[in-house]
């Protein structure tokens, strides 16, 4: 009897310090989820989206600029340019900031080139490619930052020029080539150098079809600037008692974990250590008894 009511206290104690640690484990990971944010934490955890979604769609500008010269009149050029923004906001009114920044595409006469919809009620997340004129732009972009709360935003200018000016070079050598090549089309041959001749011309007419294609992206009619705007929809209720729940359900996951880890490191030091003891208990009285010692 004596020896079981000292396993049942030795057992008692081990509960009372496990259970202590599980608490004061608990507290200190609920206490973090507060300091890291009320709100970010969860969001993070349980839903992800990326600002840099990538739709295909390529928007370019043109700009003139003036190079003054010596003592001669200022020449203008015309500088291609593609202007990209990355908005990224979250918010909790979603029906209602999504109707506004489908009021404001309108409002600037832009196009809405891309949509994406994903996630159930109070974890949705809507992904716009917006057109919008260049003129334009900057003061959508600043628009644009008062919907929902900000996570990030980037503007990314690209110069163009170069790729638009070997386009049209490209184009124009192209055409030269097709115009020599049909030049020879007059003249007596083989049935076979005929066709490998139309097949040339066929494959040179594809290549300027497919440069035409890319020199329109930069037409001044279709002229616009991206911009890449992503909301997300954080729940109806940012605070409270819902929110205090979700942190006590991540902290308990956490504290389950690791208090697990712990109490295995602990119970094997504690068998470890004991059974180190026993067995030197052992050998140093069969020592002791051998007269070793």
């Amino acid at each position: 009897m004596e020896q079981f009511s000292g396993v049942s206290k030795f057992v008692k104690k081990f509960s009372l310090v496990f259970a202590g640690i599980f608490a004061f484990l608990f507290i200190i990971r609920l206490i973090y989820s507060y300091a890291v944010g009320p709100e970010t934490n969860i969001v993070n955890q349980e839903q992800g989206s990326s600002i840099n979604f990538d739709y295909g769609r390529k928007n370019y500008a043109s700009e003139k600029f003036y190079a003054p010269q010596d003592k001669a009149p200022i020449s203008a050029s015309s500088q291609k340019y593609e202007k990209v923004a990355a908005v990224s906001s979250k918010t909790s009114e979603f029906d209602e900031n999504e109707k506004k920044t489908r009021k404001m595409v309108d409002d600037t006469k832009g196009v809405i080139q891309y949509e994406q919809r994903s996630g159930l009620p109070g974890k949705r997340t809507l992904q716009l490619g917006i057109g919008v004129n260049p003129d334009k732009f900057d003061s959508m972009v600043e628009s644009i930052q008062t919907i929902g709360v900000i996570d990030s935003i980037s503007v990314n200018k690209t110069d163009k020029t170069n790729e638009y000016k070997n386009i049209t070079a490209t184009r124009i050598s192209l055409e030269k080539s097709k115009a020599g090549l049909l030049s020879l089309k007059g003249r007596n041959g083989k049935i076979e150098e005929l066709i490998s001749l139309e097949k040339e011309i066929l494959e040179i007419e594809g290549k300027i079809q497919d440069l035409g294609v890319k020199l329109g992206e930069f037409d001044q009619e279709n002229e616009f600037c991206t911009i890449k705007f992503t909301l997300r929809e954080t729940g109806a209720v940012s605070g409270g008692f819902i929110t205090f729940l979700k942190k006590c359900k991540i902290s308990l996951e956490w504290t389950i974990k690791y208090g697990l880890l712990f109490s295995f490191l602990y119970t094997f030091a504690a068998v470890g250590g004991w059974i180190t003891w026993f067995f030197g208990v052992k050998i140093l009285g069969y020592l002791k008894a051998k007269g070793i010692l």
